[in-house]
């Protein structure tokens, strides 16, 4: 396989962040939010180098410095922000080891169909273009234009050896690609990235979720063969049924070598609510792999959050599973992978 998409445990190069600030919708929970962003860049910055977007580069960085985070591997670049999700508005980074190049494919973010304003987020990677490609140095980088197709990182999942795994409820959205049907996608999916499967996820759904579902919220490769999920144990949650649906959709599902996955069932959380008693989407699913460790989000539940670290200690014997608490992330409905964009190196799988 010349061009493909890594899996999230290759070794990577850095990982992007975008940070929030007063013109956000964080406003009303600033603090709480620049605290939990703080606590993410301390523990990435720890394994490997941090990129933070920051429309007051200045601020984030006596942000930073106010709660201790002082590491050299972190550097700050200037840009107008609508939000802070970098996993959606990023680049999504592949690999051809034929050109031996690093591609930076960029694709439109339009808000998750066009439900909130995202005119300065989705010029974030043109300006980070010349950043990146001199960070991997400019003649082993190709920039590529894919602005013509709605697609977030956050709503697929690649097994980096020519799987992805997507939910039909994101990619098949009114207000993202309606002209193309699901085949048409597939193809394109697979042309762009070397695919040749995608497993498509019927069901999937969390309560609060306002990027039509994407993948990694509920499902996550850990392995070529193996997948962390959501699994709802309380037949009275109205999560139950279509999680359960979704459960039964990941044990048909088989490996290259016609073996089903192994399956790590991550609980899903108790209900988590916003001031007026809406259901907010806590998911333990939300994990973030880096070089070495797997930084996994907690919402205060000793007995889900310990659970769910203890079944990710299964998945990923060889990395050190950190929890942080990012229960004021899912007050913007996103978490801790949400706030991420990995992008990787050139060297084999950890």
């Amino acid at each position: 396989m010349s061009l493909f998409l890594p899996a999230e445990w290759h070794e990577q190069a850095f990982v992007q962040m975008t940070w929030p600030h007063q013109h956000t919708d964080w406003a009303p929970v600033l603090d709480d939010a620049i605290e939990c962003f703080c606590n993410i860049a301390r523990e990435i910055a720890q394994r490997e180098p941090l990129l933070i977007v920051a429309q007051y580069p200045e601020e984030a960085r006596a942000q930073l410095e106010k709660r201790g985070v002082r590491n050299g591997n972190i550097s700050l670049v200037a840009c107008e922000t609508n939000d802070t999700w970098a996993r959606d508005h990023a680049f999504i980074t592949c690999i051809d080891s034929d050109e031996e190049k690093i591609v930076l494919k960029d694709f439109q973010f339009n808000g998750w169909g066009m439900k909130f304003a995202a005119d300065k987020d989705n010029l974030i990677n043109q300006n980070l273009t010349s950043n990146i490609m001199q960070r991997y140095g400019e003649a082993s980088c190709r920039y590529d234009n894919r602005l013509n197709f709605v697609f977030e990182g956050g709503s697929v999942e690649s097994d980096g050896n020519g799987t992805l795994m997507v939910t039909s409820s994101c990619l098949l959205s009114r207000n993202r690609n309606n002209t193309m049907s699901q085949q048409d996608i597939e193809l394109y999916l697979k042309k762009e990235f070397n695919a040749d499967r995608v497993f498509w996820l019927e069901h999937s759904w969390l309560a609060g979720d306002d990027t039509d579902g994407h993948i990694d919220t509920v499902a996550r490769f850990c392995s070529e063969d193996s997948i962390a999920y959501v699994k709802c144990y309380e037949p009275a949650d109205e999560h139950y049924e279509e999680l359960t649906l979704m459960e039964q959709e990941l044990k048909a599902l088989r490996t290259k070598d016609g073996q089903p996955y192994k399956l790590f069932p991550l609980p899903l959380p108790d209900p988590c609510c916003d001031d007026e008693g809406q259901r907010l989407p806590a998911t333990h699913a939300n994990f973030l792999i880096i070089n070495h460790a797997v930084l996994v989000p907690t919402y205060g539940q000793h007995e889900k959050d310990s659970e769910a670290l203890e079944q990710l200690k299964k998945a990923f014997p060889r990395h050190e599973i950190v929890g942080v608490d990012c229960r004021v992330l899912i007050i913007q409905h996103g978490s801790l992978h949400c706030s991420t964009m990995q992008f990787p190196a050139w060297r084999t799988i950890l």
